[in-house]
């Protein structure tokens, strides 16, 4: 695991020159470009599950990442953790005076739409807490480094026409979407009202090793390990709606996006996706081809079912891909395998072999 640091007083002087060396080691304002030498970066939300994949490859590249969470866990190879509530706004303020980042990543969010109406008053209230807390925070300390402020494709809500490009109306239609509208909002305003370079990004959905089960590619690929690491000739794979498509992507070519839109991107709005989506009922078809001989039965569970869903959510990246040249590189299958691979490790079975294609 990367190094975790807590903000609180029994570790200030450690925290204090830890921040001291990273902001040393560069000036305070510089245009990030490939290949350029290591650049100074906050990553909020590092522990979760884009985070951290970001954190490991800021990390890779040389960068000084300092990712922070209210844990400040970090996988490993992943930079330094921060413990941090990132509501405080005084704490996020000296955070970013300390660390003065050339680069920020936004990503810390409650993001589960299920979860969400189970507890909507504490998803808005956190999400945007979190946001007011970061954009004032940059506006004041750091406003000549590049934001990376990750929203999400759900603020679009019911899309009037597919594939969803920037320019569709926002309409959210989930409390969880609800919060990420208004932060994407907020981070366009505190942009336009203080002059900061804050690239607003709208990812679809993404998927990989590391994603809680909870989200439904990571829900497939759990039940499909334990099924295998159990010697079982048949499964049940549990799903909610089956008609219901999204536009997957890997996580590992989603930060990838993030890092080039950092370095080259002009502010705006940007899509991450793929292009092309696919219903939850394929991805269990799909599940069951790489999981043979074992028999797939597929059982739709009611109580998954959300109320006003969207039944169809597909981006056009080509804003995204004439600004930085990115093209996602795993296609879905390989993600899935992989995910499955990721799960029967964590679930304690054999290391697998070479990485099927």
């Amino acid at each position: 695991m990367g190094r975790a640091r807590s903000t609180t007083r029994s570790r200030s002087q450690a925290r204090a020159g830890h921040l001291d060396r990273l902001a040393s080691a560069a000036p305070r304002s510089r245009r990030p470009e490939t290949g350029a030498r290591p650049l100074r970066v906050l990553i909020t939300g590092a522990s979760g599950f884009a985070g951290g994949h970001l954190a490991q490859a800021c990390t890779a590249a040389g960068d000084e990442v300092l990712g922070a969470s209210r844990s400040g866990a970090l996988p490993a190879g992943a930079g330094d953790g921060l413990a941090i509530d990132l509501r405080d706004g005084p704490g996020v303020r000296r955070l970013m005076r300390d660390l003065r980042p050339e680069v920020v990543y936004h990503l810390a969010a409650l993001s589960s739409v299920g979860r969400s109406w189970e507890d909507p008053v504490g998803t808005v209230k956190d999400n945007v807490a979190t946001a007011v807390s970061v954009l004032d925070a940059l506006a004041r300390e750091a406003p000549h480094a590049r934001a990376v402020w990750v929203s999400s494709c759900e603020v679009y809500g019911a899309p009037t026409h597919l594939p969803i490009e920037e320019n569709a109306p926002i309409g959210p239609s989930n409390p969880y979407a609800v919060s990420k509208a208004a932060g994407d909002l907020l981070a366009g305003v505190y942009a336009q009202a203080h002059g900061l370079h804050v690239i607003r990004v709208r990812p679809f959905s993404h998927a990989g090793p590391r994603q809680l089960p909870i989200f439904v590619v990571s829900s497939l690929a759990r039940q499909a390990a334990t099924t295998l690491l159990g010697g079982a000739e048949r499964v049940e794979i549990v799903t909610g709606n089956p008609d219901t498509r999204r536009d997957f992507t890997d996580v590992r070519d989603i930060v990838r996006a993030y890092r080039r839109l950092a370095a080259v991107a002009a502010p705006g709005v940007y899509n991450v996706s793929s292009g092309r989506s696919i219903s939850a009922a394929d991805q269990v078809a799909l599940l069951a081809s790489l999981i043979a001989p074992v028999r797939v039965e597929h059982v739709v569970d009611p109580a998954r079912v959300r109320a006003h869903e969207v039944m169809d959510l597909r981006g056009c990246s080509a804003r995204l891909r004439s600004a930085t040249g990115w093209e996602p590189e795993i296609p879905f299958r390989q993600t899935m395998l992989d995910t499955i691979e990721w799960w029967k490790r964590e679930l304690g079975g054999p290391q697998p072999g070479p990485e099927a294609g």
